[in-house]
């Protein structure tokens, strides 16, 4: 997730202010900047990696001078971040720059027809194509225009796009599909942005781009039309947000947390649509190891042992679950003959970097899946593994626990794959299944909401709870239990539902709130039992099954979630308890975005 901005005036100098809305956007990313502005006729691009601060004050961004410019702040999908694939990319003759959000899946196939063209590529971004695309176009229509519909023709993917040239100084072009891009109309300048927020303080009169919609300010004038060349009437589309600058940096959502839960369906989206070829190449390093060992923290653990009980059950693979920090009790008994998968979200979890090195010292060959580019346990890694869940800036993971599920869930079906216990058949019917999530997932958010309020004021009225589930529904009973301990400061625990009864049921009375996940049918039997045992103890209790369960009306509180597929169902689940979780902070009084004593990144041992 990046974020651009464009902005275009009659007579102001626009580099100060575009660097200033940048600032606003840097929650979308943050390794690397840059800004391009028409002077005279002229393009002057300047950027670098790092953050907004660092490079404006070794490049001066805002020094730049002229009434057109573009700026970018990245979050790397594609290429690490250097100062080369900072944005924004030009074209071989300088004429034009291009700022973009999203990812061009086809942008290989388009690199190397471009190449064989003649065209010379300056960095490893998808981005550029595009660039050299319009080009390459302009030749053979000679109007910009034209070049520029075009080429989005001929490109495949997601994509905010903005656009500026010397050839029509006074304009920005810009196009979007399936990442956001709004405009903004003020008087005698029109900005294009990723947010609203970039601009709020210039203006709340604004214009949200639909998918497939293209077209270009001038200082005065909006141009709108869609992929199929129908002309848009603008004044029928122009909004006043009544938002707060505070408020709308989080899009109307109180807290990030809540925002970024919502954001769930679209970024698991995304990466279905990222499975690529680094997905196969890991699975096949994988796939040819004796022992898997699949190591992370907190909740990439949790991800993590569900990878383990799900590679197990389909592919029939050993696979070894740990916790980071107890490698050493591990690492002794590896050899040359396993492989180990890193799950990092950050990518810089320091306790499973230790780790991982302490295994390849024995040979180990190693898989990372993180949610940053050039992240640390990538570049040390034998082999990287990206999901993309874009920036995440409340502490508690949410959306990049759904998103590691999503991924480790394919990395899974693909080593069953090559094991040769699934066909390639019935592979791609399980990718398919899998892309129904997005739209369930959303359907679990739309119709449970208010459920979740109610269930954490009570939750939040609490000392203690327990998150009890059998089979692969334990790692999301543990993950909703760390989620409620960690935000509402609720003391929670995830427990294997068949181990309450040695021990944990000592502490169950009228009233305790038990919470019972359910994904695999074949275990529900098993599942009914424990929930009776609790019941009959005066226990609370809440259950969170699937569609077709047979547990449908043996709780006090219950979620049926939208479907029955296994494959879909742990996801699924998983939302409500966050935001149970969050509903309980809430009610406490407490800021979910930044609990006590925690860090988003975890760098010391």
């Amino acid at each position: 997730m990046c974020g651009i901005v464009g902005i275009v005036s009659e007579d102001l100098n626009v580099a100060p202010l575009v660097v200033e809305c940048l600032r606003r956007l840097e929650y979308r990313g943050y390794d690397s900047v840059g800004v391009a502005v028409l002077d005279d006729g002229k393009l002057f691009v300047r950027k670098g990696a790092g953050k907004i601060d660092s490079v404006d004050s070794a490049k001066c961004l805002k020094c730049l001078h002229g009434h057109t410019g573009v700026g970018h702040t990245r979050w790397a999908t594609h290429g690490p971040p250097t100062d080369e694939n900072a944005h924004p990319h030009v074209d071989c003759t300088g004429r034009l720059a291009v700022v973009h959000n999203g990812i061009l899946e086809n942008y290989r196939e388009l690199k190397s027809w471009l190449q064989e063209r003649g065209h010379v590529f300056r960095s490893n971004t998808d981005t550029e194509v595009f660039a050299h695309l319009v080009e390459e176009y302009l030749k053979e229509e000679g109007d910009f225009f034209k070049a520029f519909k075009k080429s989005l023709k001929a490109i495949r993917g997601s994509y905010a796009l903005a656009v500026v040239t010397s050839l029509e100084p006074r304009k920005i072009f810009f196009a979007r599909k399936h990442s956001p891009l709004v405009i903004g109309i003020a008087d005698g300048k029109m900005f294009v942005a990723s947010d609203i927020p970039a601009f709020l303080e210039y203006t709340n009169k604004v214009v949200i781009l639909n998918d497939g919609e293209l077209g270009y300010v001038e200082p005065r004038g909006l141009h709108l039309e869609t992929l199929e060349g129908g002309v848009v009437d603008v004044n029928r589309r122009v909004i006043v947000v009544p938002w707060t600058a505070e408020l709308a940096r989080k899009e109307g959502f109180p807290h990030y947390m809540l925002k970024e839960i919502h954001e769930q369906p679209r970024v698991i989206a995304e990466t279905i649509r990222g499975f690529g070829p680094d997905y196969e190449r890991g699975a096949e390093l994988l796939s040819d190891a004796e022992v898997i060992y699949v190591v992370a923290s907190g909740t990439s653990y949790h991800a993590s042992l569900y990878f383990a009980l799900l590679t197990m059950k389909i592919a029939g693979k050993k696979v070894i679950p740990l916790i980071s920090s107890e490698y050493a009790g591990y690492v002794s008994s590896a050899s040359e003959r396993d492989a180990l998968l890193a799950v990092s979200q950050s990518g810089e979890t320091i306790d499973t970097l230790m780790a991982m090195r302490a295994f390849k010292e024995r040979g180990v060959r190693t898989v990372s899946l993180t949610n940053v580019i050039g992240s640390v346990i990538s570049r040390e890694s034998d082999h990287q593994v990206y999901m993309k869940a874009g920036p995440e800036i409340g502490v508690a993971a949410t959306k990049t626990f759904t998103v590691q599920l999503t991924a480790l869930t394919w990395l899974s079906a693909l080593i069953a794959r090559n094991v040769g216990a699934m066909d390639e058949k019935d592979a791609e019917s399980l990718l398919e299944r899998m892309k129904k999530i997005p739209d369930l997932a959303e359907k679990v958010i739309n119709a449970y909401s208010g459920w979740c309020k109610e269930t954490g004021t009570f939750m939040s009225e609490k000392s203690s709870a327990y998150y009890l589930s059998r089979g692969l529904g334990l790692p999301i009973a543990l993950e909703g239990a760390l989620k409620l301990k960690e935000i509402a400061y609720v003391h929670a625990e995830g427990y294997p539902a068949g181990e309450s009864k040695h021990g944990p049921i000592a502490l169950v009375e009228r009233g305790f709130p038990v919470v019972f996940v359910s994904v695999e049918r074949e275990l529900e039997k098993k599942l009914l039992g424990n929930v009776e045992e609790m019941r009959a103890r005066g226990a609370y209790t809440i259950g969170v099954v699937p569609q077709d369960s047979e547990l449908r009306g043996h709780f006090d509180r219950e979620v049926v979630v939208p479907s029955s597929d296994e494959v879909a169902v742990p996801i699924l689940a998983t939302i409500p308890l966050q935001l149970v979780a969050y509903y309980s902070a809430v009610e406490r009084g407490l800021d979910p975005d930044k609990p006590r004593n925690l860090a988003k990144t975890v760098t010391v041992e």
